[in-house]
């Protein structure tokens, strides 16, 4: 009996120690695969080129047949058009970027860079044409590049005219004793047909009128062109060969409409040939073209070129190089034309926001004269802004899939006002209480906007800058601190800038990034409103904050006080005003 409990015993141990290692291994097995399928049915897949596409598993893109990437999830900590990549669409889809400031190209040293052509310069170009009705008999030259001199024989031509005008010379000098006058008359007539007087004295002595007269060239230089071929009828003054005279030619260049105002007549410039590629021609600009091509958009700019020695021909491909602008190199911001897209009126780059993560989002530029390959910036940008060169319609289509602001979406950035209003941050009391503190000086810096005050504006800018460096941020959020971050950057421009208007652009953005967190303001006196500009910022729109309902615009100041209208309003949580 006793040894039937032992078993029972032993029976008994071994199902607990099995259950506890089966049974809880299967359950994990269970959990394990439980998870694996939620994270799979949460993962999607995408093409780097092709953001479009996505699939809920990895595979080969419909499109273009690359693999899919894996899609990004969910990126937290970014601002409201921000967006962030992987760094493996990244590589796939070749983005790079560059840092604007940090080095300098062989264009940007103040120098405006034009293409063009050589071109025959017309001002010598001339045309040898028939004195008189004819059939040609004989043409001398009759192909482009033929070399003329002065004097040559060019043609031969049968002209009934001038036989009958050779038989009235003979009549004539047989009369010139009794009736000068109709013998000087006779002359003269064949003179104004260019018969020198060598050959009306020959005719004359010969007593026989000739059917066929020479036609000599009048001129040196190249054939340029063969008006008539032999055996053709031509009359009196028509073109018979086209002749150039390339000892000097034009180099013609096209000058786009943001280049006009560095040109002027006078100015020097410097020219490259692809055929010479180490040499460098000094000229003068000689004529800027006062009617632009609709249909390239550009004017002509031509220099005269001295050509003795023969380097230049007609349709070779040149370079010229002259200062066109009054920036000096150091004060200005240059940029691959790869990194700016077009939408019809705006000019838009890709900034990278975080150094150390593939975060980006899409700012306006005002950009300038284009020097080769590169756009100078006029506004929109600073040194060390780190820009997207290579991909930039790939970041733009990202950005689009992801519903923020983009080159293709319009529709949806001209909603962002309302995302902006609805953004939910969540902020500490004490943090709240320290906030309200720094708008005083904020409110100053509107009103000096509106009185279009820039020195008042850069000192309340400081002041702004100062009380909000003083807030701890620490206990924030990622997305938070973002905010805090760029409205420190804007305040910190407009504070060094002594430009209305480029403080007035810093202003459109610092009130992208302050006003979400004073939305966001639970209960405090007094109730600040949102107010909006819609023809600010291009006429994409302009916020601010104010105490008063009454709209004084602080972007156009006298220009356009009352423009605009309240669109909410923040701290104390009152109604919301339609």
């Amino acid at each position: 009996m006793k040894k039937y409990i032992i078993y029972s015993i032993i029976l008994i141990g071994g199902i607990l120690l099995g259950y506890l290692f089966f049974g809880t291994s299967e359950d994990n097995t269970t959990t394990s695969k439980h998870d694996e399928t939620v994270e799979t049915v949460e993962q999607m897949w995408t093409c780097s080129m092709h953001p479009q596409i996505m699939q809920e598993e990895p595979g080969d893109c419909p499109i273009c047949g690359m693999d899919l990437i894996e899609a990004e999830s969910g990126a937290e900590g970014l601002a409201m058009n921000e967006i962030k990549m992987t760094e493996n669409a990244m590589a796939l889809a070749n983005i790079q970027t560059t840092v604007v400031g940090s080095s300098s190209s062989a264009n940007d040293n103040g120098m405006l860079s034009l293409s063009g052509k050589i071109a025959a310069n017309e001002e010598n170009n001339s045309v040898q044409a028939s004195y008189f009705d004819g059939r040609i008999e004989n043409l001398n030259l009759n192909y482009k590049g033929q070399q003329v001199k002065r004097g040559q024989l060019l043609a031969s031509i049968y002209a009934p005219n001038l036989v009958a005008a050779q038989q009235e010379l003979l009549t004539a000098a047989s009369l010139k004793e009794s009736q000068p006058a109709l013998y000087k008359a006779v002359r003269n007539k064949l003179k104004n047909w260019k018969l020198s007087e060598s050959q009306i004295n020959a005719i004359e002595s010969s007593g026989k009128a000739r059917e066929n007269f020479p036609i000599y060239a009048t001129v040196s230089g190249t054939v340029s062109e063969v008006m008539a071929r032999e055996g053709d009828y031509v009359k009196q003054g028509q073109p018979i060969l086209k002749v150039s005279n390339l000892n000097s030619v034009w180099a013609q260049f096209d000058a786009y409409e943001n280049q006009i105002s560095g040109l002027q007549e006078g100015q020097k410039i410097k020219i490259m040939a692809n055929a010479y590629p180490n040499k460098e021609f000094d000229a003068v600009v000689s004529f800027i073209d006062p009617l632009l091509n609709n249909a390239t958009r550009t004017v002509t700019v031509r220099a005269t070129l001295k050509n003795t020695d023969n380097l230049f021909k007609p349709g070779m491909f040149v370079t010229g190089k002259l200062e066109g602008s009054t920036e000096k190199a150091s004060e200005r911001i240059s940029v691959p034309s790869s990194a700016v897209m077009w939408t019809g009126e705006r000019s838009l780059v890709y900034i990278k926001t975080n150094p150390n993560s593939p975060v980006f989002e899409m700012r306006e530029v005002s950009i300038g004269a284009r020097t080769g390959e590169n756009y100078v910036i006029k506004d929109g940008l600073t040194n060390g802004d780190e820009i997207v060169t290579n991909g930039t319609f790939t970041v733009d289509a990202a950005a689009q899939l992801q519903g923020k602001k983009s080159m293709m979406n319009q529709e949806k950035e001209d909603k962002s006002a309302e995302k902006m209003l609805d953004m939910e941050i969540n902020l500490s009391a004490s943090f709240q209480k320290k906030f309200i503190e720094i708008l005083p000086p904020y409110l100053e810096m509107k009103d000096a906007f509106v009185a279009s005050d820039a020195a008042q504006v850069s000192a309340s800018a400081k002041a702004t800058l100062s009380a909000l460096k003083s807030l701890k941020t620490d206990e924030l959020g990622k997305m938070e601190q973002s905010h805090i971050s760029k409205t420190l950057e804007m305040l910190e421009a407009i504070a060094q800038s002594d430009d209305l208007e480029k403080q007035r652009d810093h202003f459109v953005i610092l009130n992208e990034n302050i006003i979400p967190i004073a939305m966001n303001v639970e209960k405090a006196d007094p109730v600040f409103y949102v107010q909006k500009c819609p023809m600010a910022n291009n006429n994409n729109g302009g916020m601010w904050l104010s105490t008063e309902k009454d709209i004084l615009n602080p972007y156009y100041g006298e220009a356009m006080l009352t423009c605009g209208s309240v669109i909410d309003s923040a701290l104390g949580n009152a109604v919301k005003v339609p």
